[in-house]
């Protein structure tokens, strides 16, 4: 059972994890079972765990402690003998320093540590990546693709990806939907910059460059300005302001 952690609110994260009784709160119209109760005999994948606040860090410590909880309006408790396995972007040590980040409850999940390095330095999985994307969206697209070119590969293969796999799919998916032939080569990807232009040939101004970037990163979050924002180190202001001084600058 998969839970992102960073795209819901404190709320709605809660009523997600332990489910609710009829009648709990105004819409609660019947009893609804949480993602920890599903994952009973299971596993439960919180993504983004990075994003959840130090109270809930707390509520999730006494469940992992005692594997039983209470659905939101709920005075029966309900046991759940599952596998938890989390996920995140950021660095958790620090957030632990500046009280972001309860330690105890670090310690609780941190039992065995697997460190994903940023796609740019895994190139090798580039192309098997790009063709299991392409895979997925020629079955839901309906259009009849082959593969990719050799230089549409090494295209792929030279770009940064600083918004790493999830950006990766997004550019798939992009290809895709305008691809005219029956293989995406690199007119399908022209709108990849890899970096490698020379002063002399880029005509991009400094305002460019950034929103380029700024519209790749949110590319990466799926649109999420808060996660974009910490992925630039900026605040979610500064970040709305920026795109409203884009959207003005087209307009």
């Amino acid at each position: 059972m998969a839970v992102n952690c960073g795209a819901l609110s404190e709320s709605l994260l809660e009523s997600e994890l332990f489910g609710h009784e009829k009648g709990a709160f105004t819409g609660a119209m019947k009893t609804r079972r949480g993602r920890l109760e599903m994952a009973d005999n299971g596993t439960l994948f919180l993504d983004e765990i990075g994003e959840i606040s130090t109270k809930m860090q707390v509520v999730l410590l006494r469940v992992l402690e005692e594997k039983r909880f209470l659905r939101l309006g709920g005075s029966n408790s309900v046991s759940s003998d599952f596998r938890l396995v989390t996920a995140t972007h950021r660095d958790l040590p620090p957030l632990i320093k500046e009280k972001q980040f309860r330690e105890d409850f670090y310690y609780r999940i941190n039992v065995i540590t697997i460190h994903i390095p940023p796609l740019r330095e895994r190139q090798d999985d580039i192309p098997v990546l790009a063709d299991h994307f392409l895979k997925r969206y020629v079955e839901e697209t309906g259009k009849h693709l082959e593969g990719f070119t050799q230089r549409a590969i090494d295209h792929l293969i030279s770009y940064p990806w600083p918004g790493n796999v999830r950006e990766l799919r997004n550019v798939i998916e992009r290809a895709v939907v305008i691809a005219r032939g029956r293989i995406i080569g690199t007119e399908e990807l022209k709108f990849l910059d890899p970096g490698k232009q020379s002063c002399e040939t880029s005509s991009a101004t400094l305002e460019e460059l950034e929103m380029n970037h700024i519209k790749s990163i949110l590319a990466s979050c799926d649109g999420n300005i808060s996660h974009a924002a910490k992925k630039l180190g900026i605040n979610r202001s500064t970040l709305s302001r920026k795109m409203k001084q884009y959207l003005s600058a087209r307009n």
